[in-house]
């Protein structure tokens, strides 16, 4: 097919031969900008998503917890706050009851002294309270 003889077309072509002749290229000043600006702009557009993200999650977070939570329980008892009273005192045991750890021989003849834990550190058979017992106590709150 022939090329018809069009004069737009010719000036077209006059055109594009005298820009063609005049092109130069960008400085390399110009093309560092552009990606320092293309760079900046797809960070701020990150960070743009996250804040988005972080707030949408904050929202269905804030949607599904509970209004009012429970109040929590200590993990332990707390200790009481006024001091354990001492036990009780034991007396000997009437004469013919036998003391825990002898005959009944042994009692009702007193001939030997038992040392058990309830006639410990005594040589008249008369009972002792046992030591105190130490507790830790949580410090208030």
């Amino acid at each position: 097919m022939p090329e018809s003889h069009d004069p737009l077309r010719s000036l077209f072509r006059e055109v594009a031969a005298a820009g063609q002749s005049r092109v130069r290229p960008a400085p390399v000043s110009a093309i560092g900008e552009r990606g320092k600006r293309a760079h900046r702009h797809r960070l701020a557009a990150l960070a743009a998503v996250a804040c988005l993200v972080l707030a949408g999650g904050g929202a269905a977070a804030a949607v599904l917890l509970p209004d009012s939570p429970q109040p929590a329980m200590p993990a332990t008892t707390p200790a009481p706050t006024r001091p354990l009273s001492p036990a009780p005192t034991r007396s000997a045991p009437p004469p013919g009851v036998p003391l825990p750890g002898t005959s009944a021989s042994e009692s009702s003849t007193g001939s030997s002294t038992p040392t058990t834990p309830a006639t410990r550190g005594t040589m008249d058979g008369a009972s002792q309270p046992p030591p105190p017992m130490h507790t830790t106590t949580a410090p208030p709150t």
